[in-house]
C-alpha cells in the first residue's frame, strides 16, 4: 500500500508494542528451556511471528492468546530443524538459529526473503567453521542465503571474529552456548551494537548460565546451567519503535505522552531521548510511570522548539550509530529540521539491515530538498529549522514533498511518514510499499492516526 503524510498536529497518549529484540530471545530461549513458558506482551510482528512459526521445527510448541504466546520448550527433546527454515525478513531469527541447529548432528538449511538473500552471512560461515561445523552459502560467488550448517560445534576452540557486521550472530553464538558441553569462549576485535550483548547477558542470566564480558566487550564467555526450566516474562515496550511518534511530535506543534516506556536501560535506542534533548528537544522522561512526554513546535515549553546544534561544540551534532544502528533512519529524518550539520558516524553495519540504509537515505531525502551525503561509514546532513530563533519562518528552510521509497524497509517507511507530518502546508509525502512497517510495528498508521496524524492509503 501507498500512504500519504502531510502537515498535521498530534495529541493525546499512545502506546508502542512490546520489544521485538526482546520478544525473539524469549521465544528462542523458551524453545531450549524444559516446560512451558508464559510470554506477555509479545510483539506480533512479521519478524516475531516468522520465529514463533521456525520455533516449532526444532521440538517447541507455540500457543497464541491475545495478549500472550505459552511456548511449550523442547528442551532436552530439542532437535535439527524438520524442514528448511525460512526466515522471512527476520536477520535476528536467521543469526540466531543458525548457530543453535549447528549444535545438533546433521545437516540444516535457512534461507529468507528476497532482503535476507541479500544480507551477508559468510561471517556465520566463519565461526561455525571455528567451532568445528561446516557450513557453506549455496550459491558460488554470493555472500547470502541460503546457508547449509552441518553440526555439532563445540567449545574446543575460542572464535575470534571482529563483530563489526552485526552483533546477532554473536548472540547466536551465546545461546548455542547453553547447549554446549564446557564454556564458549568468543574474542571479538571491533565489537558493535553493544547494548544488544548486555541484553543478551541479562536474558542468559536468567536462564543460570554465567556470562562475563569485559568492559571493552572485546572478550566474552558463556558457562551454560546443568539445566534450565521455563519462565514467565514480561516483553518491554521496544525503543526502536518510541523512536517514530517521538520525532513525528517534536518536529510539528504537538503534545503527547508515549507510555509503557522501558526503563530497565537494556534497548541502547534509549540513548535517543539524550541525543535529542541536546539539541533542544521538549522531552520528559517519567521513570516512575514510565512515560514520555514530547512536546514539539508551538506545543513546546519555550512555545517555538526549534531544534539547533547551535549550543554543541563545534556547532556540531556527532552521533556514533555503533550501538543503536536502527536508529539512524529516525535521526536522519530529525536532522534535516535541525539548524546545523549532523554527523552521523560508526555507520558501516547500517549498509547491512534490510537495505543499505546510508545510501538509501541520501537517496530518499534528496528527493525531499534536503543536503545529505554519505560515506562508506557515516552519514552527514546539513539542516535547517523551519523556523529562525525568533520564532518567524525560516527562508532557508526548503524540504518539500514529493513521491518516496521505503525499499520495503520498516524504518524507511516509518520515518519517511513521519517526515510529511512535519512540511509546511500544501505540501505531502506518499510512502510507496508502507505496509512493510508490519516487520516491527504492526497497526503503526492506525496508532498514529488515533493522536492525529491522518495518514490516509491510496493506491
Amino acid at each position: 500500500m501507498n500512504i500519504v503524510a502531510k502537515r498535521q498536529s498530534l495529541s493525546g497518549h499512545i502506546t508502542v508494542p512490546g520489544s521485538k529484540s526482546h520478544t525473539i530471545r524469549a521465544l528462542i530461549l523458551s524453545t531450549l528451556a524444559e516446560g512451558t513458558s508464559h510470554i506477555s506482551n509479545p510483539l506480533p510482528s512479521a519478524d516475531c511471528k516468522s520465529t514463533a512459526n521456525a520455533i516449532p521445527l526444532i521440538g517447541a510448541n507455540v500457543t497464541f492468546t491475545e495478549n500472550e504466546w505459552i511456548v511449550e520448550g523442547a528442551g532436552k527433546n530439542l532437535h535439527l530443524p524438520q524442514d528448511v527454515v525460512n526466515v522471512g525478513n527476520s536477520g535476528s531469527l536467521l543469526y540466531f538459529l543458525a548457530p543453535i541447529a549447528a549444535t545438533q548432528e546433521g545437516w540444516s538449511i535457512f534461507t529468507g526473503d528476497q532482503s535476507i538473500r541479500k544480507r551477508p552471512v559468510d561471517h556465520v560461515v566463519d565461526v561455525l567453521k571455528q567451532l568445528g561445523a561446516e557450513a557453506y552459502i549455496a550459491r558460488p560467488g554470493e555472500k547470502g542465503c541460503p546457508l547449509i550448517v552441518k553440526g555439532p560445534i563445540s567449545t574446543k576452540n575460542t572464535v575470534r571474529t571482529p563483530g563489526s557486521v552485526s552483533s546477532q550472530y554473536i548472540t547466536g553464538l551465546m545461546m548455542a552456548a547453553l547447549l554446549m558441553k564446557g564454556s564458549l569462549n568468543i574474542e571479538l576485535s571491533d565489537p558493535k551494537e553493544t547494548p544488544y550483548l548486555t541484553m543478551t547477558q541479562k536474558w542468559l542470566e536468567k536462564t543460570g548460565a554465567k556470562v562475563s564480558i569485559s568492559p571493552d566487550f572485546k572478550k566474552i564467555q558463556v558457562t551454560p546451567p546443568e539445566s534450565f526450566n521455563a519462565f514467565d516474562s514480561t516483553i518491554p515496550s521496544d525503543w526502536e519503535g518510541v523512536a517514530f511518534p517521538l520525532i513525528a511530535a517534536l518536529l510539528t506543534d504537538s503534545d503527547i505522552t508515549i507510555e509503557n516506556i522501558d526503563s530497565s536501560g537494556t534497548q541502547g535506542d534509549d540513548a535517543i531521548v539524550s541525543i535529542l534533548t541536546s539539541i533542544g528537544a521538549d522531552i520528559e522522561w517519567n521513570k516512575e510511570k514510565e512515560t514520555l512526554r514530547v512536546r514539539g513546535g508551538k506545543k513546546s515549553r519555550n512555545g517555538i522548539g526549534r531544534l539547533s546544534t547551535e549550543k554543541l561544540e563545534g556547532n556540531e551534532l556527532h552521533i556514533n550509530i555503533s550501538g543503536f544502528p536502527d536508529a539512524v533512519c529516525a535521526l536522519a529524518v530529525t536532522a534535516c529540521f535541525t539548524e546545523g550539520t549532523t554527523v552521523i558516524e560508526d555507520a558501516a553495519m547500517c549498509r547491512k539491515k534490510e537495505t543499505d540504509r546510508l545510501s538509501v537515505l541520501v537517496t530518499e531525502l534528496t528527493k525531499l530538498g534536503a543536503s545529505v551525503e554519505a560515506g562508506d561509514d557515516f552519514l552527514v546532513i546539513h539542516g535547517h529549522s523551519p523556523l529562525l530563533a525568533d520564532g518567524s519562518p525560516n527562508p532557508r528552510f526548503n524540504l518539500h514533498g514529493t513521491t518516496v521509497e521505503s525499499y520495503h524497509d520498516h524504518r524507511m517507511a516509518m520515518s519517511l511518514s513521519c517526515l510529511g507530518l512535519a512540511l509546511n502546508e500544501g505540501e505531502r509525502v506518499i510512502v510507496k510499499n508502507a505496509e512493510c512497517c508490519s516487520v516491527s510495528f504492526p497497526g503503526f498508521y492506525e496508532s498514529m492516526n488515533s493522536i492525529g496524524a491522518e495518514f490516509v492509503e491510496i493506491k
